[in-house]
C-alpha cells in the first residue's frame, strides 16, 4: 500500500465522477451509487459484482485495512486520497473517511414474484430517503423476503437512503420503480396478502394477530409520511390495518409502524408454522 495519497486533488477526474453520483440524474446515467463509511463499504465490497471503486484516506486505509482488502479481492479500484478528496465527495458532514462507488443491485420485479416471498414491504409514494432506508433495514431484520418501491416513491439509491439502510440494502432484493397497482396484482397472483398500513384502518392489528389471519404469505403497504394512503391504494388492499395506540400517543412514524407491521406479520407466521425461507416456485 503505497505511504502518500495516489489522489491529492478534488479536481481529479475520477473525483469528479463520483462527486457527480450525489445527483440522481448522474446516477440513473451511470447505474452507480455511493455507499460511505466502514459498514456500507464492507457490505458492499461482500456482495458480488457490486464495488466498483473505493476512495480512502490514508488514516481509514489503515483502521479499516480489513475492509481495504476486501474491496480489493473484490475487484474494487482502491485509490488513497487526502481528507479534502473525501469531503468533497462525500455527502456526510463528518465522513468516515470511506466512500465507495457501487453498481445499482436493484431486483426485477418479476423475479421476486417468481421466488414465491412470504413477506414483503411496499413503499407507496414514500418521499423522504431516510425514512425509506429505514424501512428497508426494518424489512431485513424482520426477514422479510423483498421491498418494492413504487413508482411515486424517492430514490433507492439516495445517499441518505443508503445511509439509513445501514447495509440492508446490500441483504435482500429491492425492486424499484412499480406503479403500485401493478405491485399489488402481482403480489396477489403470487398468493399474497395484501396489508395497508394506516391508522385508520377499520381493522385492528391486535385483532388480525388474535384471529389467527396473519400466518400466511402477507405484503404491506406503506404509505406518505405526511398523508399516508390515499383511497384508490386503501382499495386495492385485502384488509385496511390499524396500528393500536394504548397510550396517549397522536401517532406513529412511519418506520416504527413498518417496524411493528412487518414484526406482527413474522411473529405469525413462524407461529402458525410457515416456513420463513423463499419458497421455490
Amino acid at each position: 500500500m503505497p505511504a502518500a495519497p495516489e489522489l491529492i486533488s478534488p479536481r481529479s477526474p475520477r473525483v469528479s465522477a463520483a462527486r457527480r453520483l450525489a445527483r440522481r440524474n448522474f446516477r440513473g446515467k451511470e447505474r452507480l451509487f455511493l455507499a460511505e463509511g466502514p459498514q456500507a463499504v464492507r457490505e458492499a465490497a461482500g456482495h458480488a459484482d457490486t464495488l466498483v471503486e473505493l476512495f480512502a484516506t490514508l488514516d481509514a486505509a489503515e483502521r479499516y485495512a480489513d475492509i481495504v482488502g476486501e474491496a480489493r479481492a473484490a475487484g474494487a479500484r482502491v485509490h488513497l486520497a487526502d481528507e479534502d478528496v473525501i469531503a468533497d465527495i462525500s455527502t456526510t458532514v463528518t465522513p468516515q473517511g470511506l466512500v465507495g462507488i457501487c453498481r445499482f443491485l436493484d431486483t426485477p420485479f418479476e423475479d421476486i414474484l417468481k421466488a414465491r416471498p412470504r413477506l414483503v414491504a411496499v413503499l407507496a409514494n414514500v418521499r423522504d430517503p431516510g425514512n425509506a432506508g429505514t424501512v428497508l433495514r426494518c424489512a431485513d431484520a424482520a426477514g422479510a423476503e423483498a421491498v418494492v418501491l413504487t413508482d411515486a416513491s424517492v430514490d433507492l439509491y439516495n445517499p441518505k437512503a443508503v445511509r439509513a439502510s445501514v447495509g440492508s440494502l446490500f441483504h435482500l432484493p429491492v425492486a424499484v420503480g412499480v406503479p403500485v397497482e401493478d405491485a399489488v396484482a402481482g403480489l396477489r397472483d403470487a398468493g399474497v396478502r395484501i396489508l395497508a398500513a394506516d391508522g385508520a384502518g377499520t381493522d385492528d392489528l391486535d385483532d388480525e394477530l388474535d384471529n389467527g389471519t396473519m400466518g400466511g404469505p402477507t405484503a404491506w403497504v406503506f404509505g406518505n409520511e405526511a398523508w399516508g394512503l390515499p383511497e384508490e391504494t386503501r382499495a386495492l388492499a385485502d384488509a385496511v390495518v390499524r396500528v393500536p395506540i394504548h397510550g396517549k400517543a397522536e401517532s406513529l412514524n412511519l418506520a416504527t409502524a413498518a417496524a411493528v407491521c412487518l414484526y406482527a406479520s413474522a411473529r405469525a407466521q413462524r407461529a402458525s408454522g410457515g416456513c420463513r425461507s423463499v419458497t421455490q416456485s
